[in-house]
């Protein structure tokens, strides 16, 4: 199921579910949080199939599961708000970021990032022990490619994950 909302061109879009990962160490959820409007840019993607769900997929409005990697415990912590489509990464082109690529330009960009605004803290880690052991979890990308960064979910996996982190 997909959730229709209204655009703020008056029009409807469609709103899609996504995972995001970041190790805690580099960039929390708290981190997130402390931003100006509590919005960044999710930059530093150096994967081609999460870059293009970046570049093609993911849209303004589309909701994220915030989730803390190489953690103890690894899982989910909040949730987010996608409120900038896909455009390029222009941290590649910087020699000083913490992830350049010489091989991406401003004329022919290689990576993609999208901007994202803090929406629920959870009360508590939704682990991934925990996903792998909810058998209505047990088809998501998550339990089946847990090495990609950012993901699809669906709309049913979003919402149980949201009621396992605010319960």
């Amino acid at each position: 199921m997909v959730r229709v909302i209204l655009s703020d061109k008056g029009g409807y879009m469609e709103s899609k579910f996504w995972l995001m990962k970041s190790e805690p160490k580099d960039y929390s959820f708290d981190d997130l949080k402390s931003e100006t409007n509590a919005t960044a840019e999710w930059d530093g993607v150096r994967n081609y199939q999460a870059r293009n769900l970046l570049r093609d997929s993911i849209k303004s409005g589309d909701r994220v599961i915030f989730y803390h990697s190489n953690s103890k415990p690894s899982g989910a912590v909040g949730t987010a708000v996608v409120v900038r489509d896909g455009y390029p990464d222009f941290t590649a082109w910087d020699p000083d970021s913490d992830h350049p690529d010489p091989r991406s330009t401003e004329d022919d960009p290689l990576w993609y990032m999208v901007d994202i605004k803090a929406d629920q803290t959870f009360e508590r880690v939704v682990s991934l022990k925990e996903i792998k052991a909810t058998a209505a979890l047990s088809d998501m990308v998550l339990v089946k490619n847990s090495r990609l960064s950012v993901q699809p979910v669906t709309e049913d996996e979003f919402q149980l994950i949201l009621s396992m982190g605010l319960s």
